[in-house]
């Protein structure tokens, strides 16, 4: 029986870490948390803000995920909005899916990411 997402893992580059612990720490909110020193070793990194944790693995051949994505609930989605911006992260509104506001953004190798509020 499942019982709940424990983690969503994205691929980056060889080298990104540096890239990424700006946007994902300064940018989002959230923080790095240590890897076990066995994946550690694997190059890589983890992310947490509450219950969301986002882990990042690297993928000699990479390609960003420009379709596949986390949906990231958020709350007052205009000033987390102007949050990204303010840091020089794109965002791109999209009034789609009712009963919800939302937005895309990518992250600094690429990836797509989903941030939503419920409006209900």
């Amino acid at each position: 029986m499942l019982t709940a997402l424990d983690h969503v893992q994205l691929a980056v580059p060889p080298g990104a870490e540096d890239l990424l612990r700006p946007y994902y720490v300064d940018t989002l909110g959230m923080t790095e948390i240590p890897k076990p020193p066995v994946l550690a070793a694997r190059g890589g990194c983890w992310f947490q803000a509450g219950t969301v944790r986002l882990h990042f693995g690297v993928e000699a051949d990479f390609r960003p995920a420009r379709k596949a994505h986390p949906g990231l609930r958020v709350t007052g989605i205009e000033a987390y909005a102007a949050r990204l911006e303010s840091h020089g992260a794109q965002v791109t509104w999209d009034h789609d899916l009712p009963g919800h506001r939302r937005f895309y953004s990518e992250d600094p190798v690429g990836n797509r990411l989903e941030f939503l509020e419920p409006t209900g």
